[in-house]
């Protein structure tokens, strides 16, 4: 991975054959990336049932105690 790709890192930890294996950051960075990621993954999640229908609460929980 090119380290341009990483602008938040702040040094690399690399291995004796110079693969980045670590990255040190800013908690703040990191916190921003946490709620990016999560961001993705909610909007991924939302894109996969765009097209189903929807159900109430009673009739999800029911499904989900089925499985």
């Amino acid at each position: 991975m090119k380290t341009k790709t990483l602008p938040f890192a702040k040094e690399f930890i690399t291995d004796s054959k110079g693969h980045i294996t670590k990255i040190i950051m800013d908690f703040d960075d990191y916190q921003r990336f946490l709620d990016w990621v999560e961001d993705e993954g909610l909007v991924l999640a939302m894109n996969e049932v765009e097209n189903e229908a929807s159900m109430s609460l009673e009739k999800a929980l029911n499904e989900l105690e089925k499985k």
